[in-house]
């Protein structure tokens, strides 16, 4: 076993040579320089017996749908475990950082206090949903400034469908005690084009809120790095 650590340990950046070991840049000219790879090898310290770490972090960008770092926002734990030198505390620390991504993205999106615009609503879900594989159907909670109380994913579907009903929406915008809300979904197939399906449940569910006192201000369908607004369109009328 001892043998065993060894040889796994000469495998880590620290066999390299200093030049091109990633601490050893950062510290000398900072993150920006490092490659994806290497920004990657950071992350995951180490690599296994028979595979440095660096040719550990390439494997995974390049096995990634799309290639890349936009594939980690796509990888499961069976994704990652699937490939050679990822074991269980290694796929966990990659999808940790996939939904830190996502997070850092969504916080700076929140930053502004309040959402008026199609474009603030968009971009606060874009990153996350663009890469979505089935379709979500995401409520956003605001109260009497616009500002966001709740973002709640209310449903998961099929590739072609989400599944909720004005009464769900409802009734978690009651329980946060929203004065507003917001619909966002995503079509996998990346154009955000509405259906007459997708018209027709963000009428009801406008028709519902407005007699309740919870009016529906606005259905943002997500593309890819698209969206399509419903009030814009005019669709949903305020």
């Amino acid at each position: 076993m001892e043998n065993e650590n060894k040889q796994i340990q000469k495998r880590t950046m620290k066999t390299l040579p200093e030049s091109e070991r990633p601490y050893e840049k950062v510290l000398a000219f900072g993150p920006e320089v490092l490659s994806d790879a290497e920004l990657l090898a950071v992350i995951l310290r180490s690599g296994t017996r028979d595979l440095p770490v660096k040719e550990l972090a390439e494997q995974i960008l390049s096995h990634g749908k799309p290639e890349g770092l936009l594939g980690l926002l796509h990888y499961t734990l069976s994704d990652y475990r699937e490939l050679r030198g990822i074991g269980k505390v290694k796929a966990i620390q990659l999808s940790c950082l996939g939904e830190i991504s996502k997070r850092i993205w969504r916080a700076s999106a929140c930053s502004q206090e309040t959402f008026c615009h199609p474009s603030q609503i968009a971009d606060f879900y874009m990153e996350e949903m663009r890469h979505m594989e089935q379709e979500h159907l995401m409520l956003m909670i605001l109260n009497s400034r616009n500002a966001l109380l709740k973002s709640i994913d209310i449903s998961k579907g099929t590739v072609n469908a989400s599944v909720s009903t004005p009464r769900e929406i409802l009734i978690e915008a009651l329980r946060y005690r929203g004065t507003g809300i917001i619909l966002a979904h995503n079509h996998p197939s990346g154009t955000p084009e509405p259906s007459k399906e997708d018209c027709l449940f963000t009428k009801r569910v406008q028709e519902a809120g407005t007699l309740i006192g919870i009016p529906l201000l606005d259905h943002i369908i997500i593309g890819d790095n698209s969206y399509v607004s419903l009030r814009e369109r005019g669709i949903l009328e305020i």
